[in-house]
């Protein structure tokens, strides 16, 4: 499946098949599949198909104390720093894929200016949001707690989610355009720059990953050079029984790296140390977190981070995640040379990112297996082809 930005733009929503039943799809009696940020406020009770399992509901009692990385001496090529920027990432990515970067070269008023535009679409009616529903096995365009595709363990929020690429054609600001109309012209604009400057980053971040994994400084940075990534807005209405639902239930992020805006309001949890510890939010800095394909760039050496979103009954949450994707067809494998230093033989087989996402789209709820599910899908006797 090419998932890259003109599919979004150009084409209708496609019908590909469904590689193992309906996995959880809405059915006759389920869920509505349009249900917003309005409709989840006015529920005194959470409504049944938003009721997660106890497992997925233990509280986190402690607070993580993550590495705060400081980016500054990295611009400067300061090497002293630089080394000391990569061994902290070294650590946290090897215990559990998390950390948090200050000093990242982002304009912070350009933050700001992404986050207040948050609410001119997510107050929309829920019609108008329905204009730019995300179509069956696409990661684009807006969803209401996954209801199209799920009937349970439905996540607390709405998404709106749009494919980015560098190239002479601004996507984002087309999007907006051409979906939203003239109204959200300025909106497209600022998730534009937002995209640009995130996608800067990333490349500068995955540089300190290969520093850091002691390999060529510039192999993940030219293999990430030309990323076909999504940018993901997300609002988490309140909630009157937050005891009962999450946000975003547990899961790996199936991309490579996750670039996170958080507001002020607390609801970030990692699973460390076999507990969930939750993420205090830091003004002006960004987390970042390690996802399933960055992973099997590493080997399996650098673990992808479980993690949830929980809800609130005062306060709402936003979010922007900024995903770093690879081009469809780059073929995911870690670099020989990380395999010689560190002795290891591989863990999973070659991949492609279009197939992954696929995979999640389609076939499999992304949870703390998917990537092992997958390699153990392409591997398998009855599905020794790519989908």
């Amino acid at each position: 499946m090419d998932s890259s930005a003109s599919v979004v733009l150009s084409s209708p929503c496609a019908k590909l098949p469904n590689l193992e039943g309906n996995h959880g799809n809405i059915e006759k009696g389920g869920v509505a599949p349009f249900i917003d940020s309005a409709f989840l406020q006015k529920q005194s009770q959470v409504p049944t198909g938003f009721v997660w399992p106890e497992a997925d509901l233990v509280s986190a009692h402690q607070e993580l104390n993550e590495p705060l990385v400081d980016l500054e001496g990295f611009f400067k090529g300061d090497v002293v720093a630089t080394e000391n920027a990569a061994k902290a990432i070294r650590s946290s990515c090897v215990s559990h894929g998390f950390f948090q970067v200050t000093n990242h070269g982002v304009d912070l008023n350009l933050i700001k200016l992404a986050d207040d535009h948050l609410d001119k679409f997510f107050k929309l009616p829920v019609e108008e949001k329905a204009k730019v529903k995300r179509c069956p096995g696409s990661p684009y365009g807006y969803s209401g707690s996954h209801a199209d595709r799920f009937s349970a363990k439905l996540p607390w929020k709405e998404t709106l989610s749009f494919a980015f690429h560098q190239g002479p054609n601004p996507v984002v600001a087309d999007f907006c355009k051409s979906k939203l109309g003239k109204d959200f012209e300025e909106t497209g604009r600022v998730y534009q720059k937002y995209c640009e400057a995130m996608h800067n980053l990333a490349l500068s971040i995955t540089e300190l990953l290969a520093i850091s994994l002691k390999v060529d400084r510039m192999h993940y940075r030219e293999f990430f050079e030309d990323a076909h990534s999504i940018l993901r807005c997300n609002f988490y209405p309140t909630c009157q029984e937050p005891s009962l639902s999450l946000g975003t239930g547990p899961h790996c992020d199936p991309i490579s790296l996750t670039i996170l805006y958080q507001d002020q309001v607390r609801g970030l949890d990692v699973f460390v140390n076999n507990i969930w510890q939750t993420v205090r939010p830091i003004q002006g800095a960004l987390v970042i977190n390690i996802g399933d394909t960055f992973s099997a760039l590493t080997n399996g050496m650098y673990k992808s981070c479980l993690h949830r979103a929980v809800v609130n009954s005062q306060k709402e949450r936003r979010s922007m995640a900024f995903f770093l994707c690879p081009k469809d067809d780059k073929v995911v494998k870690p670099p020989e040379d990380l395999l010689r230093i560190e002795g290891m033989t591989r863990k999973f087989p070659d991949f492609t990112w279009s197939d992954f996402l696929r995979f999640t789209q389609y076939n499999y709820r992304p949870d703390e297996t998917t990537l092992q599910k997958f390699s153990n899908w392409l591997l398998s006797a009855d599905n020794n082809k790519h989908l």
